[in-house]
């Protein structure tokens, strides 16, 4: 048999025969995506606000958590003030030193490539629409091969969840008058528990996590904890483009929320005192 190699025209940049509206879901994604990352690093960049505590709450900013180094009212894990070792010539803010965590974890994330390829590179702009290339370099060469890091951040990604988690936990109590910790439940409580559990949707759904759980096993038909951890896993999964938006979203809101708290804009409803 005689073979022959086929070749297929090759569309200019968004030239494509289709009618509908293929170019607004890349249009959505951009400018979430842009928002997002303008807001993240403006707020990241403020080294302020990201701790509400003034009627007795205990609200720190996920972008800001967990804190290594902070005030001396603020909830630090390391020490007070700046690092000796941080250069005096560039701004110090808490967040630039864990941001790169959870960072990597989204841009790395499978889902968000095949999103912001699309949105940010035209790598295509949608199915059957041209793209600005001729060839196609594949993962193997810089920069997509850093793409293959993601195994390795889900790890400090998910050390993250525990971290929120906890926060969420520390915001159910509340500092009153005479200086004693109470139970409560605030507007503030909710959503950095809420937070935490869907950025926890997010980074378990991953295919890191099935892979973690039972992805290398032949079968789990002898392990019935591990297969119950696995279905679990698989269900996050099925989902996770839905938990990868509500989760970005939420996460910048509670930065919002917290901020608005700490500079006296709002001030935040008690459900349970």
């Amino acid at each position: 048999m005689s073979r022959e190699d086929l070749h297929l025209p090759q569309r200019g940049m968004g030239s494509t025969a289709r009618t509908d509206k293929w170019w607004l879901q890349p249009l959505v994604v951009f400018l979430v995506l842009s928002a997002f990352v303008v807001y993240t690093t403006w707020a990241a960049l403020q080294g302020e606000h990201y701790f509400a505590h003034a009627n007795g709450e205990h609200y720190l900013s996920p972008f800001y958590s967990p804190l290594l180094y902070g005030a001396a009212h603020e909830p630090y894990w390391i020490a007070q003030g700046i690092p000796s070792w941080w250069p005096s010539f560039i701004p110090f803010s808490p967040a630039m030193l864990i941001l790169v965590g959870p960072g990597l974890m989204r841009f790395t994330c499978y889902y968000y490539r095949g999103a912001y390829y699309k949105s940010f590179w035209a790598d295509p702009l949608a199915c059957g629409v041209g793209e600005p290339r001729k060839g196609y370099r594949g993962e193997n060469s810089f920069p997509l091969i850093m793409q293959n890091i993601h195994r390795y951040v889900f790890y400090p990604a998910a050390a993250f969840v525990l971290v929120l988690l906890y926060d969420g936990y520390k915001a159910l109590w509340f500092t009153a008058a005479d200086g004693s910790t109470e139970f409560g439940i605030g507007v503030g409580s909710v959503i950095l528990i809420m937070n935490a559990l869907l950025l926890g949707g997010y980074t378990f759904g991953c295919h890191c996590a099935r892979h973690q759980i039972g992805g290398f096993l032949n079968s789990l038909a002898k392990r019935p904890i591990r297969a119950k951890c696995y279905g679990c896993v698989s269900a996050l999964n099925k989902r996770h483009m839905y938990w990868a938006w509500v989760s970005l979203i939420w996460v910048a809101l509670t930065d919002v929320y917290v901020r608005l708290l700490s500079m006296g804009y709002i001030t935040d409803l008690r459900i349970i005192f």
